[in-house]
């Protein structure tokens, strides 16, 4: 009589089918999709297009603030889930809630939002520039809501590991001794790594591609605050569809190559960490 495999599960196999055809469905075919039509343009258009410097500008902007985000993030992040998992404080489950409005939040409204606040004339908008920080209308305004839009990523990602620390060997690290940046160091970072680089990972997707919130606050200003996603919407807009689906091409082969080096980061962190 055969033996059924430990691993295998009942409905294994139709699991596994429904699973393919949806991220066919899904992922595959619109990707592939605009692989071909990318194909069908005419001769020269991609490299035309990908290599005017208003993209090359709009691409770059966009890869430096999604990275300066994402890493704002996942630092913010790191204290933020700290002080939910360690501390014991009123409203505290109010405040843990809280984390995740940016991602029920319309990407829309959190940038009419973060304009009217950080706006020459918003509560913190004029104070700042008072004081020579402008933010709105700027790459700085930009990082903003990708942090804003990306925290919720860092927190969620590390929070369940902070849970999961024995304190015990903090406390034992202590009794030896060791400085609390020692602590931190030796015996906190190693567990922490592989969730913060997650973290980090997912923020940084999300803010390449990110246009509801960067729009109203960037101020769209050519070869200045105009991110490689509002970019496409004024090809599109302009009906210029191949140049359109050269920048989608681009920015997609720039997510494939960048996410598989942050993905060989994460496992580098994972193994460091064991």
């Amino acid at each position: 009589m055969k033996r059924r495999s430990p691993r295998s599960l009942p409905g294994f196999g139709p699991a596994l089918g429904t699973t393919l055809a949806a991220l066919s469905l899904v992922v595959l075919l619109p990707l592939s999709a605009l692989t071909l039509s990318a194909s069908t343009a005419p001769a020269g258009t991609f490299w035309r297009t990908v290599s005017s410097p208003r993209v090359a500008a709009a691409c770059r902007l966009s890869l430096l603030t999604a990275f300066a985000g994402a890493a704002a993030a996942s630092l913010l992040g790191l204290l933020v889930a700290w002080v939910l998992v360690r501390g014991r404080f009123p409203l505290r489950r109010g405040v843990d809630a809280l984390v995740d409005l940016p991602f029920a939040l319309p990407t829309a409204v959190a940038g009419i939002a973060l304009t009217t606040l950080y706006g020459p004339n918003g509560w913190l908008g004029r104070p700042l520039a008072e004081l020579g920080v402008r933010v709105a209308y700027t790459p700085l305004g930009i990082v903003v809501a990708l942090v804003f839009l990306g925290l919720p990523f860092a927190v969620r990602t590390l929070q369940p590991v902070l849970e999961a620390l024995d304190t015990e060997v903090e406390e034992a690290a202590a009794s030896l001794g060791a400085r609390r940046s020692t602590i931190f160091r030796r015996v906190l970072l190693p567990e922490l790594l592989p969730a913060a680089l997650t973290g980090f990972t997912l923020a940084f997707a999300r803010g390449l591609g990110e246009y509801g919130s960067v729009v109203f606050i960037s101020g769209n200003m050519p070869m200045r605050t105009e991110v490689a996603p509002l970019l496409v919407m004024s090809k599109l807009e302009q009906y210029d569809t191949a140049g359109a689906t050269a920048i989608a091409m681009l920015l997609l082969g720039l997510s494939f190559v960048l996410l598989f080096a942050l993905n060989r980061l994460q496992a580098w962190g994972a193994r460091t960490a064991s």
